[in-house]
């Protein structure tokens, strides 16, 4: 699935709903990017922001309803296009000498633009999520967001309310790995010891769009 960012919370949700639906018994959830590729490296305000990385998680059937996925809230935003895009490539500019003199298959962003919408859309998705689900930000053990900004990490999980040791932050280690970001940081924490069974988990993502995705999950293993 293409939603950028928020690609593996996406495909996430859609795996645990092949499975609900008995189609199938176990899924591969793959979030992988070669930002690399894309990145203008006489841009510094894009080039030192992103890596490349993959992350794989195995969704399957549990024996306790209590476990897995419990909901999940995404949104898209196609005002926000022009904030976060590769402004050429695609059938709506193709590739022309132009383009390329103009450096325009490259990632280009608004920073401003991205982070105010990243901190009130992922906050306003993660607070219904928690509401429909009669969960408050106490409740939440661990939440792992993508890894875009530390910035906006820590300005959502205190808008809506969770502790900052309950927040997990790698991105000083691989970058804003994009689609890659979540499944590495889960693995993070569960070999760090901060991720449990039975834990109850909020995963946040924003990526270019703009995409907004939130699923809320009990921890199985």
């Amino acid at each position: 699935m293409s939603a950028a960012c928020s690609a593996f919370a996406y495909s996430l949700t859609v795996g645990s709903q092949f499975i609900a639906a008995g189609s199938v018994k176990y899924a591969l959830i793959v979030g992988a990017d070669v930002m690399s590729s894309i990145i203008d490296y006489t841009d510094r305000a894009t080039c030192v922001l992103f890596g490349d990385g993959a992350g794989a998680v195995v969704l399957g059937p549990s024996e306790n309803n209590a476990f897995g996925v419990i909901d999940f809230a995404h949104e898209i935003d196609g005002s926000g296009g022009s904030a976060l895009c590769m402004p050429a490539g695609g059938s709506l500019k193709p590739a022309t000498h132009e383009t390329v003199e103009q450096r325009l298959h490259f990632v280009k962003q608004d920073g401003p633009s991205v982070f105010k919408f990243a901190v009130r859309r992922t906050g306003d998705l993660c607070d219904r999520l928690l509401k429909r689900n009669n969960v408050t930000a106490a409740d939440i053990d661990l939440f792992v967001s993508h890894q875009a900004n530390r910035r906006i990490i820590e300005a959502v999980a205190e808008r809506v309310g969770i502790d900052p040791s309950k927040v997990i932050i790698n991105i000083e280690r691989f970058g804003n790995t994009t689609a890659g970001t979540i499944p590495l940081a889960l693995n993070d924490a569960v070999e760090s010891g901060r991720l449990k069974k039975g834990d109850l988990v909020l995963l946040a993502s924003v990526g270019a769009g703009f995409t907004v995705g939130a699923v809320l999950l009990r921890w199985a293993y």
